[in-house]
């Protein structure tokens, strides 16, 4: 284990000769974390990575295999290595980093010659799930801000991976901030299976000897009349289209400065009076999404700028006119009191108040008191474009913002942010105006003010962008508040939240063996071995992970009444003669087996009468079956639910066709309610366009329904639905099956697969490039275009007439002549084919 040294730099196995500063507390820290799976707390800025090294230092010494380090942003896995680098011994090119930069097949290579790899933890899922990884000799894994080990964070899935996998298993989970709560601490040492807590406050006296005084001030500044004015017109509306609500019994207040909570349990009513067939719902549901865009609007010119507010209305009118455009977003740009919202920003020359002090708060900083870096945080990324245009006027300023490009504004690769860090961590600019990005984790070089152009109303953020100063000297931090808005509520909710973690910390450090015996009493540890032995109980996280870096508030708007379907013919593509069939079927239309294929069935023809109704089990110790899925399916959790499941191996690649494929003749395509009735609503005939490519490469095509409602879930006639199933069955000869969520849709592709390849022997082969169509592909693709017949009609007629020009040329008589065509299709055939262009 890693010891002090005379010269008060710290010397261990495989550690860098005078590079680790002696800090007690972090070896204490990584003393215990050295013993058992570990959840450090340490105030940002004080070292926690240190902490994280000594222990993976000394497990590769002791164990060998290889420490993963995870991180959840691309910037601070490069930091991580970085440090890793320099601190080590390890040769540079066995310290990899893992992101979504680097090639799978790339990735594959590194990890079975690494030693140490930081990643960000969406790759290593995905490389997980896609069986390019293994943790079996991962001997240190270290969760970096492990306070979003919540919900479906990969890190929970990792952590569930890790102690099933590893051979010899350690885990460190680190935060400055691991939870608003004990609750919340608690729910992440469950998901991680960490038994130990080891806490330490700039209370203790090894950390109070690093640590500098930060004083926070609470700067008011007040809205300009012309300011209020736009704000005042907006919040009018939001009153009306709240009396409306009202009149609709869904609430008892026209408060426009309404919780989010309220507003939350308002739509929620609204989906109680969809789900019971209520029209006032949709309707309602419509006011509500109008009303979350008002909010926006009012947000921004209260506690962002009129800038702000402009371009926001901008993509407003663009969304608008924009073809399949939301009545809510419609509503929202024709009415008058907008409009005239709308002209008054137009028109609004002079400075919002938070511009005009952020210059002076930085003049002070940086002229009189010679300050020399300033980090000025803000949520809005309209905001960050427009204030580091205004202060590049003045100082030289820099921006820095996530990777994902926004309406208006381009993103920052990962090289751009890394560069922009390091200039100005060297001190070759002044001032840097960041989004959320840089709050967590990022070494941004210590500066003399940390300016909030806004209060966020998470404490855990309030405390990460506080701790970019006070790291190695004196340093402020500034919080701009406008007076009478958001930015109040915002405030107060922070400052308790943060007094709250604080106090936790401090509980938490005072009860820490009360809390690890109750950490032990929840995850059972009978069931455990020692620190080294994979065990635990499931993870049972229900919080929703937060992403960073947002511009625009998500709306959450629905908008369920705006689009409606007249009838089957028009929705569905119910073509063919299945007027009136009814084809769906909580188990199916039929046993998929036994199903009409695709053009490549000949070869199965000796199998096509071998549905005996076997129901697939377990495989057999030491069998496994493969399921293949799609790179683009990784959302749904339900490749990653395969991945965890005994005896199946999972498989990601780019499907040309299909979503899952199962055996070398069962491809399933996933639609969810809401895509599948988008198809109805939306005039998008793609659904319709894949399974008709998974007809023609597979001989047993599967469209899997998932979720509830299917028939009240939007204001579509029933009949368009059931058309749209029927059209699925008889024209593209598809089995359709419904599952009610993402579990049950696992859960049957497990029993095909299992089915597939142990009962029928078959295996998996992926086909169906969709490049070069054979000249028999081209011929069913034309005329299944016909009338949109579909591509087991079109095999039909090409077989009977034996040409495209035979089949177009052809009168109602002899189409109807051709098994599976009856006198509709026959007449749409000769209207399409026989009739004159009239473009």
């Amino acid at each position: 284990m890693a010891t002090a040294t005379d010269d008060r730099y710290v010397e261990g196995p495989l550690l860098a000769d005078g590079f680790i500063e002696e800090r007690r507390y972090q070896l204490r820290l990584a003393d215990t974390a050295g013993r058992d799976h570990t959840l450090v707390c340490l105030p940002t800025g004080l070292g926690k990575t240190a902490v994280s090294l000594l222990v993976t230092a000394d497990r590769l010494a002791e164990h060998g295999g290889t420490s993963l380090l995870l991180a959840p942003t691309k910037p601070l896995v490069q930091q991580h290595a970085a440090f890793y680098r320099d601190a080590l011994t390890v040769p540079d090119d066995e310290i990899v980093v893992f992101t979504g930069d680097v090639r799978p097949d790339d990735r594959a290579e590194l990890w079975a010659e690494a030693r140490v790899v930081c990643a960000t933890p969406q790759v290593i899922e995905n490389d997980l799930v896609g069986n390019r990884v293994s943790l079996a000799d991962v001997t240190h894994c270290t969760f970096d801000e492990c306070h979003r080990a919540t919900g479906d964070y990969a890190y929970n899935y990792i952590a569930d991976r890790y102690r099933a996998d590893a051979e010899t298993p350690l885990v460190t989970g680190m935060s400055a901030s691991p939870g608003g709560d004990k609750e919340e601490i608690l729910r992440v040492c469950d998901n991680l299976e960490l038994r130990e807590v080891a806490v330490m406050t700039e209370d203790d006296a090894d950390v109070e000897a690093h640590t500098h005084h930060t004083s926070v001030e609470w700067e008011h500044v007040e809205l300009p009349e012309a300011v209020v004015e736009i704000r005042d017109a907006l919040n009018d509306v939001i009153s009306d289209r709240l009396e409306t609500l009202r009149e609709l019994g869904v609430t008892t207040s026209t408060d426009p400065s309404m919780s989010q909570k309220q507003l939350n349990a308002i739509r929620a009513k609204l989906q109680q009076l969809i789900n019971n067939d209520d029209s006032d719902g949709y309707s309602g549901m419509s006011a509500h999404a109008e009303i979350m865009k008002l909010r926006r609007a009012v947000e921004l010119v209260e506690t962002q700028s009129v800038e702000s507010l402009r371009r926001y209305f901008e993509r407003q009118r663009d969304a608008a006119r924009s073809s399949g455009s939301s009545k809510a977003s419609q509503r929202f740009v024709s009415e008058p009191r907008v409009t005239e919202a709308m002209r008054r920003a137009e028109s609004f020359d002079d400075l919002h108040p938070k511009f005009r002090r952020t210059r002076i708060l930085l003049a002070q900083t940086l002229g009189i008191e010679n300050g020399e870096r300033v980090i000025v945080f803000t949520e809005s990324r309209d905001t960050a474009e427009t204030l580091t245009d205004f202060l590049g006027e003045h100082f030289d300023t820099h921006r820095f913002v996530g990777q994902g490009d926004k309406e208006g504004s381009d993103g920052m690769t990962q090289k751009e942010q890394k560069e922009t860090l390091d200039a100005f961590r060297n001190g070759e600019f002044e001032v840097l105006v960041s989004t959320s990005v840089a709050e967590e984790g990022l070494d941004v070089p210590d500066v003399d003010l940390v300016l909030f152009y806004e209060p966020v109303p998470k404490g855990i953020r309030s405390i990460q962008r506080k701790g970019r100063t006070g790291r190695a000297s004196e340093g402020s931090v500034v919080v701009l508040l406008a007076e009478d808005t958001r930015d109040e509520a915002f405030f107060w909710m922070s400052r308790n939240e943060e007094k709250k973690m604080q106090e936790e910390l401090r509980k938490l450090k005072s009860i820490e063996g009360e809390i690890e015996a109750e950490i032990a009493e929840q995850a059972g540890l009978g069931e455990f071995e020692d620190a080294d032995a994979a065990g635990g109980s499931e993870s049972d996280g229900d919080d929703a992970a937060v992403s960073a870096d947002t511009g625009d508030a998500a709306s959450g708007e629905t908008d369920a009444g705006d689009d409606t379907a007249n009838d089957a013919a028009d929705g569905a593509a119910a073509n063919g003669d299945a007027d009136g069939t009814a084809a769906d079927s909580r188990a199916g239309l039929t046993d998929f087996a036994g199903q009409a294929g695709g053009p490549g069935q000949a070869a199965d023809d000796a199998d096509a009468d071998d549905a005996d109704g076997t129901v697939a089990e377990a495989a057999p110790d030491g069998e496994t079956v493969e399921v293949v899925a799609d790179q683009r399916e990784l959302d749904s959790h339900i490749a990653r639910d395969l991945s965890t499941r005994e005896g199946i191996e999972t498989r990601l690649e780019t499907l040309a066709v299909g979503d899952y494929v199962l055996s070398d003749r069962v491809v399933v395509e996933r639609k969810s309610v809401g895509d599948f009735l988008d198809t109805l609503v939306g005039g998008d005939r793609s659904m319709f366009e894949q399974v008709g490519d998974a007809a023609r490469f597979y001989a047993r095509p599967v469209v899997v329904v998932e979720g509830e409602r299917l028939y009240e879930a939007r204001n579509v006639h029933p009949n368009a639905v059931r058309g749209a199933l029927a059209s699925l069955a008889v024209d593209f000869g598809a089995s359709v099956l419904r599952t009610d969520d993402p579990e049950e849709t696992a859960d049957l592709l497990e029993v095909i697969a299992r089915r597939e390849q142990e009962t029928d022997d078959r295996e998996v082969s992926v086909h169906g490039e969709k490049g070069g169509k054979t000249l028999a592909e081209q011929q069913e693709y034309v005329v299944g275009s016909v009338a949109e017949v579909g591509p087991v009609t079109a095999r039909a007629l090409l077989e009977h007439f034996g040409g495209v020009e035979a089949v177009m040329t052809a009168d109602e008589e002899a189409l109807r002549a051709v098994d599976g065509v009856g006198e509709v299709t026959a007449g749409r055939i000769r209207e399409v084919t026989g009739s004159d262009y009239a473009g």
